[in-house]
């Protein structure tokens, strides 16, 4: 993805929604081992409205499950942090505070830090007089570059597979990284679909530059045969994926631009939707904007 701005938020969801399970019992055990996860249901993204601001701010994902040998629901909110935010402690908790006025649960709350720079907020709020005790909030955290990524090798996970790009590495482990991230694809033997979606997410993060692609390619050759035809399988239906995507969107973009044309003609949305191929509700949206 050189060159193009990265949805950190859609590849975060994705990952987390598809693997949900896998993630919890990798970074959470102790929490996994209560979970009853044939009760999961993802529900939809809460819109909050900080009124002092003047923002709103999307909650990214909301998971509604039971404990095992409990009947009540409970809510598992995970936030994946892309940039350092000042005061995001305070965030979480307006979250956790509205997302539990809406639903009157318990609420397992957890924030994924995903960028480079350090970070030093704490975990949690504390509100409290000299005489009195008022909160106490905490929320569970994943800093990934703090994580060492060869903690991972041996763990037979999609989750750790592709947040391996993410993770605590030097420049000169790239190639090295790349290499491991898909050994440990091949052990897992996904669907095709799942696996399309772990790699899209690895390269998104972990994009070799053209002199180390050359020579991890080259590395990969010089693996045990099949092992390498695997990977080299796996190389080559992602690739051909990304250029019919790159044509799709190429299309839908041409769409676009006659759309907004048409609508600058004031014509009707149904019409448009109809000559261009496009959604109404996508029509709609570009006569919003």
């Amino acid at each position: 993805m050189s060159g193009a701005r990265v949805d950190h938020d859609r590849l975060f969801k994705e990952l987390i929604t598809t693997f949900f399970e896998e993630f919890m019992m990798l970074f959470f055990p102790n929490a996994y081992e209560h979970i009853d996860f044939k009760e999961l249901r993802f529900l939809s993204q809460e819109i909050f409205t900080d009124v002092t601001e003047g923002e709103k701010h999307v909650v990214d994902l909301l998971v509604e499950t039971k404990l095992k040998g409990e009947e009540s629901l409970v809510i598992i909110h995970v936030e994946p942090q892309s940039s350092p935010q000042k005061n995001f402690n305070e965030r979480m908790f307006i979250y956790f505070s509205r997302i539990f006025q809406k639903y009157r649960r318990k609420i397992l709350p957890i924030a994924i830090f995903s960028f480079d720079a350090p970070r030093d907020e704490p975990n949690s709020i504390e509100l409290d007089f000299s005489f009195a005790k008022v909160l106490s909030f905490n929320y569970q955290t994943i800093e990934l570059k703090k994580q060492n990524w060869r903690t991972y090798l041996r763990e037979e996970n999609p989750v750790a597979a592709a947040l391996l790009s993410k993770m605590g590495y030097t420049d000169d482990e790239r190639i090295e990284v790349k290499k491991e991230f898909f050994r440990i694809l091949i052990r897992l033997e996904l669907d095709k679909a799942k696996e399309s979606l772990i790699t899209g997410f690895f390269e998104s993060y972990l994009k070799l530059n053209e002199e180390e692609e050359r020579q991890f390619k080259e590395e990969v050759h010089a693996m045990n045969p099949k092992e390498s035809e695997k990977i080299m399988e796996i190389i080559t239906s992602y690739e051909k994926k990304g250029r019919e995507q790159g044509m799709e969107q190429g299309m839908e973009l041409k769409s676009i631009e006659v759309a907004i044309r048409m609508l600058e003609k004031n014509m009707l949305v149904d019409e448009i939707a109809e000559i261009t191929g496009l959604s109404l509700e996508k029509v709609e949206s570009l006569k919003r904007n």
